[in-house]
């Protein structure tokens, strides 16, 4: 008997990480706040139709969702989980922030110190029978979980606290989508 990913995913017991939608030109000020959405980059028309359909997809498919969902402190990811999920609450956390940076030129030990710690977060199972959400960026080619396209998912199996984590799939949101039982 083949089970799939659907039948699977609707189980729990993954990581949903996913990628903010489509974002607007351009680049981060180097003095960006967090709380002024003007110094960021920030969804684009595009962004939040890709948004809200990510969060009517996962609702369609009955894959179930544990609040709180985890945003990185950006406005185009706070912005994407809200729109996705406009019921659940929205539990906003800076380490999320360092995956951003990991594109950028920094230290060889910073590095090392940010996928340590996003490998103790994935290694960490969500609650019986739901699936945790996180709202965040793509990650450098080779690094972490990878290029992720704009609201693209990659769905993660945590293994435990110190066994690491398993890559399942990789879906862009057309991939998402075209699910379906096989």
């Amino acid at each position: 008997m083949n089970i799939s990913d659907l039948d699977l995913w609707r189980k729990g017991g993954f990581i949903l990480y996913a990628r903010h939608g489509e974002a607007t030109v351009g680049i981060d000020q180097q003095n960006l706040c967090f709380q002024d959405c003007m110094s960021q980059r920030n969804l684009s028309e595009e962004g939040r139709r890709e948004a809200i359909y990510f969060g009517q997809l996962l609702r369609h498919w009955q894959i179930p969702v544990a609040p709180p969902i985890i945003a990185s402190p950006f406005c185009r990811t706070i912005e994407t989980a809200q729109l996705a999920f406009p019921t659940t609450y929205i539990q906003i956390d800076p380490f999320w922030f360092n995956i951003n940076s990991l594109g950028g030129k920094i230290p060889l030990n910073e590095q090392t110190r940010i996928l340590s710690n996003l490998q103790a977060v994935l290694e960490k199972k969500p609650p019986f029978r739901m699936n945790q959400v996180i709202i965040a960026h793509s990650f450098p080619e080779g690094i972490g979980l990878g290029h992720i396209s704009n609201m693209g998912m990659v769905v993660v199996k945590p293994l435990g606290v110190g066994n690491g984590y398993e890559i399942v799939k990789k879906l862009t949101l057309k991939n998402l989508a075209q699910l379906n039982y096989q």
